[in-house]
């Protein structure tokens, strides 16, 4: 399916039809858990206005696309810890929802070596409904989530899922796990003590395969602006292939993200 002409673009016509998915899903948000699941890059759909982005379809399936296997770990931890997960739908060749939208790569024409024709050359209109429809509900449903808890008296805690490819640009990932976090950040420092504790230094990276910077958006937008804890977890994608995989990390990280909060709570 080819997409829509950009230069063409109709700003009375919606992004998402009637029809189709909202552009998050929601799970067990009456969790009792401290801990708020997010996953930015859960999905890989595409709105049907923008076709295929130009993409053939595995393009839009591989690292490129979404996090491999976030949105059923998500699902299973929320399960497990009795936690909200709150997962984007959409492409993050759509929109980047880790992304400020006012950077340029919020919406990237190239990622990993692929061109991504869809977005090039978009205009102001065919970005901002992007904007509109896809990434503020998004974030607008977290802030509902943390403000509602923090108004009833409790501390949440966010923990933000990604996963990353074994390799990029042809130089292996050594780590299967990696926690960012910006400056100071106790729950994030508790989880990488535990995830170090059970799997050794040397499989873990701190700020590794990626360091928390300005590029992030979720973390410091939800979690360092209201004074919360946080932790921003990498799972290499490898760990996520296959639902018996996905189940074992799931009651890993579990067990891991348990302890960290008992460790807070001590």
């Amino acid at each position: 399916m080819t997409y829509e002409a950009f230069d063409s673009w109709d700003e009375s016509i919606p992004l998402l039809a009637p029809e189709e998915r909202p552009p998050f899903s929601a799970q067990n948000l009456g969790g009792r858990s401290p801990l708020v699941i997010i996953g930015d890059h859960a999905g890989c759909g595409v709105p049907a206005r923008l076709g295929d982005l130009g993409l053939a379809r595995e393009e839009l399936t591989r690292h490129i696309g979404w996090d491999v296997g976030v949105a059923a770990l998500g699902a299973s931890l929320a399960r497990l810890l009795d936690a909200p997960f709150i997962a984007q739908r959409y492409s993050r060749l759509v929109i980047d929802c880790n992304r400020d939208p006012e950077r340029a790569d919020a919406v990237c024409r190239v990622s990993d070596g692929t061109c991504v024709p869809g977005n090039v050359g978009i205009s102001s209109a065919a970005r901002a409904a992007r904007v509109a429809e896809i990434f503020r509900p998004y974030h607008e449903r977290i802030a509902v989530e943390l403000d509602e808890r923090i108004a009833r008296g409790e501390s949440p805690i966010l923990v933000a899922l990604h996963s990353f490819t074994p390799a990029l640009a042809g130089a292996p990932r050594p780590w299967t796990y990696g926690v960012l976090h910006l400056g100071s950040a106790p729950y994030a420092a508790a989880v990488l003590s535990a995830l170090r504790g059970a799997l050794g230094p040397e499989r873990v990276g701190e700020n590794e395969p990626y360091a928390m910077d300005g590029t992030d958006f979720s973390v410091p937008h939800h979690a360092i602006a209201r004074g919360l804890r946080y932790v921003e977890l990498e799972v290499r994608q490898d760990l996520l292939l296959g639902d018996q995989n996905i189940i074992q990390v799931a009651d890993f990280l579990a067990t891991i993200f348990a302890d960290a909060l008992r460790t807070q709570q001590a």
